[in-house]
């Protein structure tokens, strides 16, 4: 599920005052450019994990043993080609 704009927003301002708060970074200037950099990350990580999703429960319905979402078995297998797929497109 994706986040509103106003959520990853805040998370963006969180992310950057922990970052600054703990030394772990220092700004010379406007925090701006960094703030839409942090954003576009983490918009561009939840897309990537929702196509993942898409590509994992595309191939858990190709089954001819149809799979009940939430059982035992389709946890399994859904971490399971989900660990998968992000190793495929590089992302573990």
């Amino acid at each position: 599920m994706m986040l509103s704009d106003d959520k990853v927003t805040h998370m963006t301002f969180v992310l950057l005052k922990g970052l600054m708060d703990k030394g772990l970074i220092t700004l010379k200037g406007d925090d701006s450019l960094l703030r839409r950099e942090i954003k576009r990350t983490i918009i561009n990580e939840l897309k990537a994990g929702e196509d993942v999703d898409s590509a994992v429960r595309k191939k858990l319905q190709s089954f001819s043993k149809k799979l009940v979402e939430g059982s035992p078995e389709w946890d399994v297998l859904y971490k399971k080609f989900f660990e998968e797929e992000e190793v495929k497109r590089g992302r573990r």
